[in-house]
């Protein structure tokens, strides 16, 4: 969703979120993912991709460990729907968070990758990630406009995970494939509606803006766009959440103190669960939303 900060318009169009919010909202999901799935370097602040859920009772540093692992599979199930990925190229990378995205491109493709931030604080700590990788030399962080953007057609591929869903989509891709160079790919990992009812009825950036994925692919051929590979993935996001669930007992149990404190813990669990996750599995799970690996082809 940090895409909007590279096409942000002045004056935004009602029903669309507002740069202070989706601010707002990297800062939290930041804060929230460091948290979780830290230390870095590679931390990441999306949904993951899980094969086969573990009995109940895991203690926390086990969840996590599975979580970050199921983080990282997406993006290597992203890689392999991009097929052609190349290897030591150019990407630029619409970042999620703090990095974790750009460090992988780098350092399991060996790309030189541009990663956008809407965070400023975020810029500085991308660099010192990069640097604990030892791929300073393949990381660019920055805060960026369109305007800011050097050289049109420069790069291989553009990947978006959990970013382009919030943006004025025709414009956002309009954007990307001028940015790419002919034959080059956009790469989206992302959250969409099939039935309007699945949108969860909350102010949060995120699930208040996720969009149809018809409406997403016919904007893309619109843009020049051409659809190479759709995979639903949705049945393997769903574990993630299961196991987020699982977490958030550990994490709300760990504060309680007393029988007092126990029983505002569960409750708390129980309310965070239907606000975070339960929406979301059931959506999954019926089909009213569906979590999507699409990659795009700039016609030459």
């Amino acid at each position: 969703m940090n895409a909007i900060s590279a096409l942000h318009e002045p004056h935004t169009a009602p029903g669309e979120p507002r740069l202070s919010d989706v601010l707002a909202y990297h800062e939290a999901l930041a804060e929230r993912g460091l948290a979780r799935y830290g230390p870095g370097p590679r931390v990441h602040c999306h949904t993951g991709l899980v094969d086969g859920l573990p009995l109940p009772g895991l203690p926390a540093p086990e969840l996590r460990k599975r979580l970050k692992d199921s983080q990282e599979t997406l993006l290597a199930e992203l890689a392999r729907a991009m097929g052609t990925f190349p290897d030591g190229g150019d990407v630029m990378e619409v970042g999620t968070g703090l990095g974790g995205g750009a460090l992988y491109w780098a350092q399991e493709h060996r790309a030189k990758v541009t990663s956008l931030l809407s965070v400023p604080a975020h810029v500085e700590q991308v660099l010192r990630y990069a640097r604990e990788a030892g791929v300073e030399g393949r990381i660019h962080p920055r805060l960026c406009s369109a305007e800011d953007m050097r050289g049109l057609g420069c790069f291989d591929a553009i990947i978006a995970v959990e970013n382009a869903c919030a943006v004025p989509r025709a414009d956002w891709l309009r954007g990307a494939r001028t940015w790419l160079k002919p034959g080059g790919l956009l790469a989206i990992a992302d959250c969409f509606w099939v039935r309007p009812g699945s949108v969860h009825p909350s102010g949060d950036t995120w699930r208040t803006h996720l969009g149809s994925v018809s409406g997403f692919l016919a904007a893309a051929r619109e843009a020049g766009l051409e659809l190479e590979v759709h995979d639903d993935v949705s049945a393997r996001a769903v574990g993630f959440w299961t196991l987020t669930a699982e977490l958030l007992v550990h994490e709300h149990m760990s504060r309680a103190t007393d029988a007092r404190g126990l029983r505002a813990a569960l409750n708390a669990v129980r309310m965070e669960a239907k606000r975070e996750h339960l929406w979301l599995q059931q959506g999954l799970l019926d089909g009213g939303l569906e979590y999507a690996l699409l990659v795009l082809r700039r016609e030459r």
